[in-house]
């Protein structure tokens, strides 16, 4: 796949693994909705019974990990890096997690729940990014966090 810049709103899953070496189970985007390159991002993640971590967290009781939904935010806010730069991880470049600060969930996330994951750069410095992100579930707020992924050339790092 050719992707051109500005990249076509929505951004659909063939195009979005362009942006993230993350595969299934780990990939934690189904759809980009909108970007505004250096400034914000709106993505889904489709949350059903069939995920793999449902069958052990909990049995009867099936709640999404909040882990899932931190790496939610870091991946739509790798997106929103490589897009502001231009890059691709097929350039060389990997947007890697590199902190989280003021974490908070605030309610639990169920097989059938449609997560709209958002991102705003805060600052950007020395290829160093930081977002103020959330994760909705229609206009309730599940989590927030303000995150830190940093650009990393895959040739340097060898």
């Amino acid at each position: 796949m050719s992707i051109t810049f500005p990249v076509a709103m929505p951004m659909y899953v063939e195009t979005i693994r362009e942006f993230l070496p993350q595969r299934y189970p780990f990939l934690m985007v189904d759809r980009v909705l909108s970007v505004e390159p250096g400034k914000s991002i709106v993505a889904i993640k489709n949350v059903t019974v069939n995920e793999e971590f449902f069958e052990g967290h909990f049995p009867g009781m099936p709640v999404m990990p909040g882990v899932l939904m931190l790496e939610a935010m870091a991946q739509v806010s790798g997106i929103l890096g490589f897009i502001t730069e231009e890059k691709l991880p097929a350039d060389g470049f990997i947007y890697l997690f590199a902190g989280v600060d003021k974490l908070r969930f605030k309610r639990r996330v169920i097989p059938g729940d449609t997560l709209t994951i958002s991102a705003e750069i805060i600052t950007s410095k020395q290829k160093i990014y930081k977002f103020a992100c959330q994760v909705r579930v229609g206009d309730e707020l599940a989590a927030s966090a303000e995150i830190m992924v940093i650009e990393q050339n895959l040739e340097i790092a060898k």
